[in-house]
């Protein structure tokens, strides 16, 4: 394939185009890794430098994303991510036909500040369990989370969310069966250096930042947490129940 050079239109710029049409037709569905560089350099009978141009152009607008030593990949549309009492995360991403996945970044020891002792029903300085985690749909990185709940009532609570790999799970395992979402605040912000490197985004890009704390059937608070999920690969929908 050849571009037009005579065209006015930039080299990279079409070869962007061309790859856009591709993802719209269906030849590179969602998810699927593009050809290397090398490669779309040969097809389109460009340098890499062009190709690479054209890659960043797309992944600025959110129609692919590069992963360190992987390659590039087509970024799936967003994912309809419903805010209401009962919010699972399995549940969501399972709904929407992925597979989700819960990986431990961190578990340590803190300290309740006056914000979380009163989101937690703790006195300021009770001990907490602090757990940072990343949750992924398939293999893309939908949110990390910084969760927070009393080292009292679940002690080793890394360790065992490190074994299931899900918020739920850990907390059947000290017998919550159920819980729902009392509050949630949402604000947006720009993804600090550590957390768009855990996600997978270019350093800028935007992110929607989640507080939210859950109890259980009688009213008492589990956990508080502050995730922040990456503004282009979800949508919140707000619901009434």
């Amino acid at each position: 394939m050849s571009m037009q050079k005579s065209s006015g239109v930039a080299l990279w710029r079409q070869v962007a185009d061309g790859i856009e049409r591709g993802i719209a037709d269906g030849r590179f569905a969602a998810g699927e890794k593009l050809p290397g560089e090398m490669e779309i350099a040969d097809t389109y009978r460009v340098n890499r430098h062009t190709v690479r141009r054209a890659l960043a152009a797309l992944a600025e607008r959110g129609l692919v994303r590069a992963e360190r030593g992987s390659g590039t990949y087509v970024e799936a549309q967003r994912l309809a991510y419903p805010l209401r009492s009962r919010t699972r995360f399995s549940e969501i991403v399972g709904a929407g036909g992925h597979e989700p996945r819960g990986q431990l970044i961190d578990a340590s020891d803190d300290v309740a500040t006056r914000e979380i002792a009163r989101e937690l029903g703790l006195k300021t300085g009770a001990p907490l369990i602090r757990i940072e985690s990343v949750r992924l749909a398939d293999r893309t990185p939908i949110c990390v989370s910084t969760t927070w709940l009393s080292a009292e009532r679940f002690p080793n609570a890394g360790r065992v969310f490190a074994n299931v790999r899900s918020m739920t799970k850990m907390l059947a395992h000290y017998g919550v069966g159920d819980f729902r979402r009392s509050s949630t605040r949402i604000t947006a912000a720009i993804a600090d250096a550590t957390d768009a490197a855990r996600l997978d985004l270019a350093l800028g890009r935007p992110v929607l930042v989640v507080d939210s704390t859950d109890v259980d059937p009688a009213d008492r608070p589990l956990v508080t947490k502050r995730s922040r999920f990456a503004a282009e690969r979800v949508e919140f929908l707000v619901e009434n129940s």
